[in-house]
């Protein structure tokens, strides 16, 4: 990890790991895709279940990231991706992230055509009848994810601060906009998801810090949903704006919309969503307590709500994982 791959605090940018995680997710699918004789194709992201950052990584560490599938369906590929961090004049080492994310086969030939998956062989029985489960439960969720696609946030690119009050939902509301190039691309033309996860966690970290106006780390990322490709020469606008905020955390809510630029008839459309979490840090790296987001409107307040029931449902499972491995 070098120098330009730091953020504002002066640790690994939380992008540039989900990135690295993509990546890694990403060949190793394909290659089990491409395994047995047929169409060749391109393994394509549909979903990142919730990512935590579990310990950060720092500039001058090497970054080890590890893939292994635990599930084959039908049309996709559950894969579990590690990444550790080692100190290379220590030997030190340290586990940093662990993400679990899905991919569909796609063929070279025809981009909107989904291949099947070679399956995989379980060691247990108990192996695949947990790996379906996680199947449907994440499969539901994103049909319900869907279900909220038509909510808007509109772009501001340089919003007059000065006429709306410090840690409203409009003063710290940002977007960025970025032409898709061939360097953002897989080899069917349409963008990486490391690429546009990137994208998102910039974007949320600017909400962030100007919310809170101090160093900024990202804590976790909710589901990640990919609704639909984005083509090499859209035009895609990252909007983020903060939903909720506890007494040390901050929830943004980020929506990537796709504009065909380059001989596309079609309309501006939802492409990807989630839900980042990120916590303020003082010069020493110690966590600070987070401003109170205000509420102005009735959908604020509605999202404000959402947000805190999907706090505190992270923190009783946090809490119980606790126990259990207490009890172990």
């Amino acid at each position: 990890m070098r120098p330009d791959d730091a953020n504002i605090a002066g640790n690994v940018h939380g992008g540039t790991i989900l990135k690295m995680i993509e990546e890694a997710g990403a060949i190793i699918s394909t290659r089990h895709c491409n395994s047995q004789a047929g169409e060749p194709c391109v393994a394509a992201l549909a979903r990142v279940e919730r990512t935590d950052f579990l310990s950060p990584m720092c500039i001058g560490e090497v970054a080890n990231v590890s893939a292994e599938i635990t599930y084959t369906s039908r049309h996709s590929v559950e894969v579990q991706v590690n990444v550790m961090s080692e100190n290379i004049l220590t030997g030190a080492k340290k586990l940093t992230n662990k993400a679990t994310l899905w991919y569909v086969p796609l063929s070279l030939k025809n981009v909107n055509k989904v291949l099947e998956v070679p399956p995989i062989q379980y060691t247990r029985k108990e192996q695949e009848d947990e790996g379906k489960k996680r199947y449907e439960e994440q499969k539901l969720d994103r049909l319900e994810t869907k279900q909220r696609n038509g909510d808007v946030i509109f772009p501001i690119i340089n919003p007059d601060r000065q006429t709306k009050e410090p840690h409203t939902v409009g003063y710290s509301q940002s977007s960025l906009i970025h032409l898709v190039g061939p360097s953002d691309c897989t080899l069917l033309g349409f963008v990486h998801g490391g690429v546009t996860m990137k994208l998102m966690d910039e974007v949320a970290g600017i909400v962030a810090a100007r919310h809170c106006k101090t160093n900024i780390v990202t804590a976790s990322v909710d589901a990640i949903n990919f609704h639909e490709k984005i083509k090499k020469g859209c035009v895609i606008t990252i909007s983020g704006r903060m939903t909720f905020t506890s007494n040390k955390s901050m929830e943004i809510e980020v929506f990537v919309d796709a504009d065909p630029f380059v001989d596309e008839p079609r309309e501006r459309y939802r492409a990807v969503s989630a839900f980042f979490t990120y916590v303020s840090l003082s010069k020493e790296g110690k966590p600070l307590p987070v401003p109170q987001l205000l509420t102005e409107t009735e959908d604020e307040k509605r999202r404000f709500e959402e947000g805190k029931g999907r706090y505190l449902q992270t923190k009783a499972k946090r809490q119980a994982q606790m126990q259990q491995a207490a009890q172990q």
